[in-house]
């Protein structure tokens, strides 16, 4: 029996597909994407703790074998995942290239140069049995962490984003530090020829200084020279602040930016939102806020007061009804039949796995519907069409919540 169709195999583009959603795709802590990301991560961390502890003559005497052992199954599957990037990020690039140049780029960019830095040169090292390199690069892999970590990747883009404005700093203290160095050689060259006697030599007390480090293995001993490192001092305060208010606020932006993209792609997912306008659905976001709920946690309790409406952009929740279960999943939700009748909930929410959600808050959501009619009458439409079906969540709701008021 033939598992492949002929002429598929690793040629089968839907396969390539499917691999480099399981690689790229930020996924769910349930998927198997993510348990890949746990394997990546996994074997960055056990490599690069193998690096340090043979660093230690005592564990390495003792542990040799282990820690080699580890270098390889990591040099391994790190080889194995660049192949699969290689391969895969065929057809996937903005600029929709030929295979060869989507490979080429993914080859010479940032995060293709960390994927094979994080184990040819280990590689290498283990062909030639050059132990004591073999752990100073024990740090390589590391950088592999900027792919799965959105801190970094947010940090680099912040640093990236503002690069002119850092080299400009640089410009600065380059000409401080010549400044400086200068003025002190000028004064200080007679008295201390062996430590100012030149303007290098200047440049490393600058540089110190600037830095705000001072070790005292040069220090000004005329009274002018004392006055020049007062300014010197003080200036470099300057120095380290002004780069980092333009990286801490690059990285702030880019922070609420990567948010902003997240949001808007959990709001595109949304049906009930798919045919707003950009301009509708920016003016949303500012009412939404994104939860993250675990398995097993409970959302709402029966009884409680109607306060929001829940989407679901990923994930499953259970919702527990005296007469029925009903379970929702991605794109779906719930919560808008109890604050449009101003009910409380008839039913318990409970995650049944991990799930994204975003928030509608009540006074938001009666202040969007009063302000977008056009969302308002989607929303009651899709009301009264639940309504309308038999069995379902939003019927059973407002039954039991009628029942509930009749009762009291």
């Amino acid at each position: 029996m033939r598992l492949v169709p002929r002429g598929r195999g690793l040629r089968d583009p839907n396969l390539r597909d499917r691999l480099y959603e399981l690689l790229e795709h930020d996924p769910l802590a349930y998927s198997i994407g993510s348990r890949f990301i746990q394997l990546i991560i996994g074997a960055i961390v056990l490599n690069v703790a193998a690096m340090v502890l043979a660093s230690v003559p005592e564990l390495d005497a003792r542990f040799g074998m282990l820690f080699s052992a580890i270098t390889i199954l990591c040099v391994v599957v790190f080889a194995l995942e660049y192949a699969a990037r290689l391969w895969t990020v065929a057809g996937h690039t903005p600029r929709k290239g030929s295979p060869s140049a989507d490979r080429l780029g993914y080859v010479f960019s940032a995060l293709g140069v960390i994927d094979l830095m994080a184990f040819v040169p280990a590689a290498i090292v283990l062909v030639t049995g050059r132990h004591a390199t073999l752990a100073a690069l024990g740090v390589l892999p590391f950088f592999k962490l900027v792919r799965y970590s959105p801190a970094m990747r947010s940090l680099l883009a912040a640093v990236h984003a503002e690069r002119r404005a850092l080299i400009g700093c640089l410009v600065i203290l380059a000409g401080a530090v010549l400044t400086f160095a200068s003025l002190l050689y000028a004064i200080e060259r007679d008295v201390q020829p062996d430590k100012l006697g030149t303007i290098p030599q200047a440049m490393w007390w600058a540089i110190v200084t600037l830095g705000t480090v001072g070790y005292g293995d040069v220090v000004p001993v005329t009274a002018l020279g004392k006055i020049i490192s007062v300014f010197t001092i003080i200036s470099g305060f300057a120095m380290i602040a002004l780069p980092v208010a333009i990286i801490s606020t690059a990285f702030a932006e880019e922070v609420k930016r990567r948010d902003f993209v997240v949001t808007w792609g959990m709001l595109a997912r949304v049906p009930l939102f798919s045919h707003l306008a950009a301009s509708d659905i920016a003016d949303i976001m500012r009412l939404l806020r994104a939860r993250t709920v675990e398995q097993g946690e409970i959302l709402v309790r029966r009884g409680d007061d109607a306060s929001s409406m829940y989407f679901i952009t990923a994930g499953e929740v259970e919702i527990t009804l005296p007469n029925q279960q009903v379970r929702l999943t991605d794109g779906t939700f719930f919560g808008e039949i109890a604050l449009l009748h101003k009910t409380k909930r008839s039913g318990t929410v409970t995650a049944t796995r991990k799930t994204r959600l975003l928030v509608l808050d009540a006074q938001h959501f009666h202040a969007l519907i009063e302000r977008m009619p056009t969302l308002a009458a989607h929303v009651h439409n899709t009301a009264k069409a639940r309504l309308g079906e038999t069995g379902d969540l939003a019927a059973t709701e407002l039954a039991q919540a009628e029942r509930e008021d009749t009762d009291r």
